[in-house]
């Protein structure tokens, strides 16, 4: 529990089936890859596809970190302003394209919109997730 300008916060920790259970019924995530620029964080449609986070993208960035092997980030989060609470889902995992014909046309029945053959997918490890209330808001 921490204190900030008046008002206490409480950290609570995901478990596993409740990060899970949240990346079932969410649909828009962040993805954060790192070109040769340097880390890059982009919106993604997603869909949770036997313990894999799907999205489709266009030749660039995500698909050559995918192509490269890359390590990536990918995070959903929500917050309830009225009850001055959140949660943030996190996973890390080894990006790869989708290119088993079987695999993509069951993802493209269930899968975000976008461009056909270019699917990315990483496979859900341990995800992170903590969920945070706010007692107080006075200061703020």
């Amino acid at each position: 529990m921490a204190d900030i300008r008046g008002g206490e916060v409480h950290w609570q920790e995901l478990t596993r089936s409740e990060c899970f259970e949240l990346l079932a019924h969410e649909h828009l995530g962040r993805v954060a890859v790192v070109d040769d620029r340097g880390p890059v964080v982009v919106p993604v449609n997603f869909v949770l596809d036997r313990h894999m986070v799907v999205f489709r993208t266009d030749e660039g960035t995500k698909l050559d970190a995918a192509r490269r092997g890359s390590r990536v980030a990918f995070e959903i989060d929500g917050i309830d302003a009225v009850a001055h609470t959140g949660w943030s889902v996190l996973v890390r995992g080894e990006a790869v394209e989708v290119i088993d014909p079987a695999e993509l046309a069951r993802v493209s029945r269930s899968g975000p919109g976008g461009c056909a053959g270019c699917d990315l997918g990483f496979p859900v490890g341990a995800g992170d997730g903590n969920r945070t209330r706010m007692t107080s808001l006075e200061g703020w």
